[in-house]
């Protein structure tokens, strides 16, 4: 299967999306003149159910809403759109409101970018101690673009704002000195859009001896939900898998993170046998993914995406919460919904798909959990716990905040029983992070 790739200029061309009213195509590409749209022939033809857009939630995962943007927002980029305003202006105008949009959040640019001779390392993010992420330059697109996706400033042309490699791979250097760092996570993007040999490049380097400190090597991609025949039919599917091989036999583990939204992404005869392949190399398959109003909030949804998962041979890893940034008011929810989700939804599965955490913020001071619900001295509170930390002493202590049935994140949080911060926000955290 060849891929055909869509973005905004063929919108008008999709005959699909014949399907929505003109209203509903209109505000669809207004709102992809903000965030960054790209659809391939694969999620287009194979996994949206068009006979029931614009609810279905593989479209809603792919193809904007009016809702993404504020009605304010929304109506501003139509007025100029309306009127054909100057190129411009018009690009004026969607830079601000990207800026607004909080596009890098939890840090990423000021304080997870590290220093190599007192010079920042281009391409690298490293938060927590034990694992580095590097962004491939080549691996700056996806086969299609979440709507949700946290990453958005990767694509939509912020150059100020964007992770890539440079050509003289300082990551490598970086890496040589950080013997500390037991696990590199190649992510994007998606690395999985590069070919074999340039994804090579950055791997087989950490095959060597002298960074036998490294011993996991993760790749970060949705490659498997929106195209499979990256590892059936592509010219170079069987070299990615040697590549793989490689990678298992030299003695570290592989782990493929991979996204899956919605059980529907694992219907396919495609994904079945691209999974089995992928599980053929050694590799292991970790499966993450953001709890998402209007796509998969339901505990049915997520019971049964982790139980097929692990009947296909995959472990089931994150629950996110959807992260404060890009078109969040649209898909997020109360942490205590988040809860009240992830549990029902755990209490419905086996053991063996219980690997999975959840609801877990990845926030600035770290990955938070919302362990639960409970009543302390009469008052109710949320318990949380650090599942990784800027600061290694933090994992696994818990603390409280009061409870809020609004709060959607971290920062919407009050500290519990009279105290006026929470432990991570003593002058020893504003320390380790400046």
């Amino acid at each position: 299967m060849k891929m055909r790739f869509y973005g905004l200029r063929d919108l008008d061309k999709l005959p699909q999306l014949g399907k929505l009213s003109p209203d509903e195509r209109f505000a669809l590409k207004v709102v992809a003149h903000v965030l960054p749209f790209r659809a391939n022939n694969y999620v287009v033809d194979e996994l949206i159910d068009w006979d029931a857009v614009p609810d279905d939630p593989l479209f809603r995962l792919t193809f904007y809403q009016r809702e993404m943007l504020s009605p304010y927002q929304f109506r501003q980029v139509a007025d100029a759109l309306k009127r054909d305003a100057p190129a411009a202006e018009l690009r004026g105008l969607v830079q601000r409101i990207r800026g607004d949009m909080n596009p890098h959040p939890s840090g990423q640019v000021t304080q997870n970018v590290p220093l190599l001779d007192e010079e920042p390392v281009p391409g690298v993010q490293h938060k927590y101690r034990e694992t580095v992420l590097v962004f491939p330059s080549k691996g700056q697109t996806c086969f299609s673009y979440c709507t949700f996706c946290f990453r958005w400033p990767q694509f939509v042309g912020m150059d100020d704002l964007k992770f890539s490699t440079d050509q003289a791979r300082r990551f490598v250097g970086y890496l040589r000195r950080q013997p500390q760092v037991t696990d590199v996570l190649l992510t994007g993007g998606d690395p999985m859009i590069m070919r074999a040999d340039n994804l090579a490049s950055y791997i087989e380097p950490l095959l060597e001896p002298e960074f036998d400190h490294v011993r996991t090597i993760r790749i970060g991609s949705k490659v498997l939900g929106f195209w499979p025949h990256r590892f059936l039919t592509d010219k170079d599917a069987d070299e990615m898998l040697r590549l793989f091989e490689k990678v298992v036999a030299s003695g570290k583990h592989l782990a493929f993170m991979s996204h899956f939204n919605h059980w529907r992404e694992l219907g396919t005869d495609a994904v079945r046998r691209a999974i089995r392949r992928v599980l053929g190399t050694g590799a292991q398959i970790r499966v993450q993914a953001p709890l998402l109003r209007h796509i998969n909030d339901s505990a049915d949804v997520w019971a049964r995406l982790w139980q097929e998962q692990v009947e296909l041979g995959m472990i089931p890893y994150y629950m996110f919460v959807e992260r404060d940034t890009g078109p969040r008011a649209y898909f997020e929810l109360p942490l205590a919904q988040a809860l009240d989700i992830f549990r029902n939804a755990y209490s419905q599965v086996s053991g063996l798909a219980r690997t999975v955490r959840g609801p877990v913020m990845s926030a600035a001071p770290g990955k938070v959990q919302v362990d639960g619900v409970t009543r302390i001295g009469g008052q109710r509170v949320f318990q949380l716990s650090f599942l990784q930390g800027r600061n290694p002493d933090w994992v696994r202590r818990p603390f409280f905040a009061k409870y809020d049935e609004y709060a959607t994140w971290l920062s919407d949080l009050k500290p519990a029983f009279g105290e006026s911060r929470f432990f991570y926000e003593s002058d020893e955290f504003v320390r380790h992070v400046a």
